[in-house]
């Protein structure tokens, strides 16, 4: 019997569903067991993390850029964890760049990193708040070199209608004025991207529709999509999506804004340093003290 069912998801819901199905990915169950995988920072990659492989260190530092407070912001430095690096879904100690990072990948092993935008056509694109493009910067040359498979994982409330547009239109050195942190933009067009449609598609074998979106007090950035199939495949998604419903909120902090500096895993000098010029000034807050902030940015 055929079925249509219609279904809102809130931005961390829809976060952990989409990180519920990228760990069905084939590959990444894969690359789990028998290869490498990276799983950089990022708020949706918390959930695919915790989806993946059952937790995620400090969740609510696991992430880099973020947008609080209305503002382009990143999180402290100093209180980020380590990108997650599995050797056969173990662990493995942080090295020093990129390049050792992903020394001996292949096109068994997975890079996952989550994005800032997403079009029509599920090309996607990442704001780069380090001017060499932070971590996906750095891996991204070996990615393309090497056919690394890339998953983004993103959901629909960052859709933007085009991807190659929006990505002329960023760069540090190219915009006037940011509101907080200056960006630049890395377009990925060869990625594996995951929103709601495809998580329908992958858990439940399901088509969905992005149908609209928005929403108030708590709601904002919902997103609704309308899902078809046989009845027992639609009943069996709507019982897991009453599982995911309530998901609460990470509690991300934001830069402590005096010491602030774009850092990244991806990249360090021979004495460890930040390959960065720290006395630039990369956010219209750099340098300034929490109490002579904007009442609206004070919240960490």
């Amino acid at each position: 019997m055929y079925m249509r069912a219609v279904f809102s998801l809130n931005p961390w819901e829809s976060k952990r569903f989409i990180g519920r199905a990228v760990s069905k990915i084939p590959e990444v169950e894969y690359a789990l067991s028998h290869a490498q995988l990276v799983i950089a920072h990022g708020s949706t990659n918390v959930f695919v993390a915790e989806e993946v492989l059952g937790y995620c260190p400090e969740r609510d530092k696991y992430a880099s850029g973020q947008v609080i407070n209305g503002t382009l912001c990143q999180t402290e430095s100093s209180e980020k964890p380590p990108i997650l690096r599995l050797v056969k879904g173990r662990p493995v100690p942080p090295v020093p760049t990129m390049d050792e990072t992903l020394a001996g990948w292949d096109d068994k092993c997975v890079f996952i990193k989550g994005a800032n935008a997403v079009d029509p056509e599920f090309n996607a694109a990442i704001f780069n708040a380090h001017p060499g493009a932070g971590t996906i910067g750095f891996a991204f040359g070996k990615i393309c070199g090497m056919g690394i498979p890339l998953i983004v994982p993103v959901g629909l409330e960052k859709l933007i209608p085009s991807v190659k547009q929006a990505s002329t239109q960023l760069g540090h050195a190219r915009v006037d004025y940011f509101n907080g942190q200056k960006i630049g933009m890395l377009p990925l067009i060869n990625a594996t991207v995951i929103t709601e449609i495809q998580a329908f598609k992958i858990l439940f074998g399901l088509n969905a529709i992005h149908v609209g979106g928005g929403g108030v007090s708590g709601s904002e950035g919902t997103v609704v999509l309308s899902v078809e199939g046989d009845k027992e495949s639609v009943d069996i998604a709507i019982k897991e999506i009453n599982t995911i419903k309530g998901e609460p909120p990470l509690n991300l902090k934001k830069a402590l804004c005096q010491t602030c500096i774009p850092s990244t895993p991806a990249l360090r000098t021979t004495d460890g340093s930040q390959v960065i010029e720290k006395t630039k000034k990369t956010c219209i807050y750099s340098g300034t003290l929490e109490s002579d902030l904007p009442d609206w940015f004070k919240r960490r």
